[in-house]
């Protein structure tokens, strides 16, 4: 962790020379005073925060305020990433340099004394501007987004199956996904989040997956909110990777174990039924489909194998229709769709659309896209279909940027 800090610090500080580069190319026309102003708050900005990096593992960064992490942390992202933009344009222009400069040497006299600095092949003031213009609008994006993460946006979503019981046409289900209750910091407003769904009177309630960010005593100030939850059908849940513990460090194993029994209790205690590698019957009018809910299933190496998808589709094959609750979209791909091609629909969530990208009725894209095929929103394959809810909540950016959190209702119809 140390080294790593110490990487991640001299990483900033070389894109913080970098960037000063351009810096100073569009200070050329102001005062000295106000050169003086400018130069010295980046310098301030940029040693605050290498400080913090190479000074982070020798504190108890944990024992901070939440609120204080959640936006310091997004703040030095915020700065990498907007550096690193910046850093495009200058390379680019550094390489335009470079031709010119070679150019000069090979057709004409060389002159003593000129390179790429000086009196020679000066930086491109128009491209300097452009990127500090890009990163800077990026960074004040990022700054923008905090405003959105409790913007909740209720998507409606109707879906058309053939097989489907005719007293399930017309269902209505609520999706919810990714709470991440130890990111919350205002009760109030995840409240409201919580009446948006009760107001839309659903018949059944699906939970999938990660309802902490690391431990159960996350939800201890949140579970009488969540527990207002209720549906003629039921309210059920299924299991995230969060919700394991696996990215904090136990004393041991028992204490990791305990933190676990905890998590599913807190399900329980709520009034939600955690499907955990198995499938219950739902019933109305007198027919019946089938609900099935395994734990954390991934296709991505760096995540466990917890789902047992066979122990909840045994039995399951006896019904008409079948919808699974499986928290990692690249189930779908990797076991749902070629070794359960009778599972009509799966819900799942996990990606958060990164809480960044950009969505338009006919375009959407977000960064997540290049590590999962299906990240957000309706995808069909071969009459069968998986919805990927973009999150209820948020981890490590206390923010959204063009993908808000999302509440599902969806109609089978």
């Amino acid at each position: 962790m140390r080294n790593l800090n110490i990487i991640l610090a001299v990483m900033l500080l070389c894109l913080d020379f970098y960037v000063f580069e351009a810096l100073k190319v569009v200070a050329q026309g102001i005062s000295p005073k106000w050169k003086m102003v400018l130069f010295g708050s980046y310098w301030t900005l940029s040693v605050v925060i290498v400080i913090v990096l190479i000074m982070m593992p020798f504190i108890n960064f944990d024992a901070w305020p939440k609120s204080f992490r959640n936006y310091l942390f997004a703040t030095i992202l915020g700065v990498f990433f907007a550096e690193l933009l910046v850093s495009v344009f200058l390379l680019m222009d550094d390489v335009r340099r470079l031709i010119q400069w070679g150019s000069s040497r090979l057709f004409f006299r060389h002159t003593e004394g000129e390179g790429l600095s000086g009196e020679g092949i000066s930086r491109s003031t128009f491209l300097s501007w452009l990127g500090l213009g890009v990163g800077g609008s990026l960074f004040g994006t990022l700054i923008y987004g905090f405003s959105n993460k409790y913007n909740y946006d209720l998507r409606r979503v109707k879906l058309s199956f053939a097989n489907l019981p005719e007293s399930f046409r017309g269902l209505r289900i609520i999706q919810i996904s990714d709470i991440h209750s130890g990111s919350f910091t205002d009760k109030k407003a995840v409240e409201k989040g919580v009446e948006m769904i009760l107001r839309e009177k659903p018949d059944l309630i699906l939970f999938t997956g990660d309802l902490v960010n690391d431990r159960a005593g996350e939800m201890t100030d949140y579970m009488d909110i969540f527990s207002r939850l209720q549906a003629p059908l039921g309210v059920f849940s299924t299991l995230g990777n969060h919700d394991y513990g696996d990215y904090v460090h136990w004393e041991n194993a028992a204490a990791k174990n305990e933190n676990l029994e905890q998590v599913k209790a807190i399900h329980g205690k709520m009034g939600w039924r955690l499907l955990m590698n198995e499938h219950v019957a739902l019933e109305r009018k007198g027919q019946h489909i089938a609900l099935l809910g395994i734990e954390n299933w991934s296709a991505k190496a760096r995540f466990p194998k917890h789902g047992r998808m066979g122990e909840a589709y045994k039995g399951s094959e006896n019904y008409p229709f079948r919808i699974l609750m499986s928290h990692d979209p690249s189930h779908w791909d990797a076991e749902v769709r070629p070794k359960y091609p009778d599972v009509d629909l799966m819900l799942s969530g996990h990606t958060h659309g990164m809480q960044f990208g950009l969505e338009l009725p006919f375009f959407k894209w977000s960064p997540v896209q290049y590590v999962y095929k299906q990240w957000a929103g309706l995808y069909e394959e071969s009459g069968q279909k998986l919805y990927v809810n973009r999150g209820f909540g948020f981890l490590g950016y206390p923010g959204r940027v063009g993908i808000l959190p999302e509440i599902t209702l969806l109609e089978l119809i």
